[in-house]
């Protein structure tokens, strides 16, 4: 049995889409999809319908995409209410969510913990000298902006930040009743870690990748391994001792269609702690 991930799968796009079936049938595996699978939910639903039947178990957390109300949107759904609607679907599917309780893989170097998270950003990713009500201003002086400023909504939370505030202590609630010597992965869209959200071509896009209430999460809770998308660069880094990858997939111009989707599939490495963090 093994443990895959891929994030960033932007269905939307037709050359992705049609990518999707390159993916192959791994009955034994399970498959962690980390955020922007696509808009809409309506793709979600069938996202869903081709892949559960070719894996053991597929894990998801949203990405700020699935999270956009778009003006074609006919239930008009936004923010919290959106995000109920989501999880139903994938619930349906027999997909596990950010809300369900975290299941046990048995990875062949021991029992892990898998937990995805929702946590959202709060633009605390931003240079120490720049205010938090001037971040924006910062952002587009380099003509940078993102589009959850008009697609992603809070509501019934007065922002996003706020929002994040209680995604985190939730999820931190529920981490710290795990039991502590058990090794988890920790899943998140967003980068947990300020000093992973480098964007050589768009560098001021940073606040809109994660949060500091986030920092250290992977020595407090034991983790094992972390996965993220978003940004997109793939990639592998180790903070701590702790394999960080970076498993996105990207907008068409971001791969290669020559080598198909399956080839980003990305096995996680698990390194388990020695102990339990503080």
């Amino acid at each position: 049995m093994r443990l895959w991930a891929l994030s960033d799968l932007h269905l939307s796009h037709r050359t992705n889409w049609e990518a999707l079936d390159s993916i192959p049938a791994c009955p034994d595996d399970w498959l962690i999809l980390a955020g922007d699978v696509c808009e809409g939910a309506c793709l979600l639903d069938r996202c869903f319908r081709k892949l559960t039947g070719r894996f053991r178990q597929i894990v998801w957390t949203p990405g700020n995409h699935e999270l956009w109300t778009l003006p074609s949107a006919s239930d008009g759904l936004r923010g919290v209410a959106l995000y109920r609607h989501l999880i139903e679907i994938a619930r349906s599917h027999g997909v596990l969510t950010p809300e369900d309780p975290y299941p046990v893989f048995p990875h062949s170097a021991g029992p892990v913990v898998i937990a995805p998270l929702f946590l959202l950003y709060d633009y605390s990713f931003r240079p120490r000298h720049v205010p938090a009500d001037q971040v924006l201003r910062w952002a587009a002086t380099t003509n940078t902006v993102a589009a959850d400023e008009f697609l992603l909504h809070p509501d019934p939370y007065p922002d996003r930040a706020s929002w994040c505030a209680s995604r985190c202590q939730d999820a931190s609630a529920r981490l710290a009743s795990c039991p502590a010597e058990l090794p988890k992965v920790l899943i998140n869209h967003f980068p947990l870690e300020e000093e992973l959200a480098v964007l050589p071509r768009v560098p001021r896009f940073t606040p809109w990748c994660g949060t500091r209430l986030t920092r250290g999460w992977h020595r407090r809770f034991n983790a094992c391994a972390v996965i993220y998308g978003h940004l997109p660069i793939r990639g592998l880094h180790s903070l701590d001792g702790v394999p960080f990858q970076e498993v996105s997939l990207g907008y068409p111009n971001q791969w290669s269609q020559m080598r198909g989707m399956a080839v980003y599939m990305r096995e996680i490495t698990i390194t388990k702690p020695e102990r339990a963090g503080p």
